[in-house]
């Protein structure tokens, strides 16, 4: 691609968008053109700007990752996603390419693979950062009864159930997980929904995971 790489980061993280915003533009040809702290701005904004590509955080507020990049295909629009996530975890990162991303980076790596990953992607080849790569090289463990419990939660949501279970409120969940306190309150509510818990009370959760603490 000899034109100008045109670039929209999506991510709740102010730091997070700084830091690659930084890393991008340091570099000839690629330019950020907006930033986005929520799935249902990026998505706009994919619309409006037309990027070539679209770096979205997985774990997002309002829309998430996923259903921006469900949205991406439904609405056939045309952009490239890498996702970016916290999560070396290979159910979730099978899960992200099966919605047609090219890129799979891990924040802990971002500032030193972007780069190579928007040029990869933009030219049509896939990027995938090393440390998914060296866990894919290695055979998948079989669930265990205690994996088995949570098997429908992201690993952002396991993190989140097992940090309720140790008394953690939302806010102090948040503060932990680098993440707004919102943010995690719409995790309680998808996680009481995948463990069929809605509809029994405010502390349904809670008793849950106070019932179930040596298996999560």
């Amino acid at each position: 691609m000899d034109e100008e790489i045109r670039i929209l980061i999506a991510d709740d993280h102010p730091i997070v968008r700084k830091g690659l915003r930084l890393s991008i533009e340091e570099n000839a040809g690629l330019k950020v053109v907006a930033e986005a702290s929520d799935g249902e701005v990026a998505l706009a904004f994919i619309k409006n700007l037309h990027p070539h590509i679209v770096v979205l955080d997985i774990d997002m507020p309002k829309l998430d990752g996923f259903g921006v990049a469900r949205e991406i295909a439904r609405q056939k629009l045309e952009v490239k996603i890498i996702f970016l996530t916290f999560h070396a975890d290979e159910d979730l990162f099978r899960s992200a390419m099966s919605l047609g991303s090219k890129g799979y980076i891990l924040k802990d790596s971002a500032s030193q693979e972007i780069v190579a990953g928007v040029r990869a992607v933009a030219s049509g080849r896939p990027f995938i950062s090393s440390a998914i790569t060296e866990k894919l090289l290695h055979p998948r463990e079989a669930p265990t009864p205690q994996r088995k419990l949570t098997a429908n939660l992201t690993p952002t949501e396991r993190r989140i159930i097992r940090l309720i279970a140790d008394g953690k409120s939302s806010k102090e969940i948040g503060a932990e997980l680098s993440i707004h306190y919102r943010t995690v309150e719409n995790h309680r509510t998808n996680i009481c929904r995948k463990l069929n818990l809605e509809g029994e009370g405010a502390n349904a959760l809670l008793r849950f995971t106070l019932q179930n603490k040596s298996l999560l």
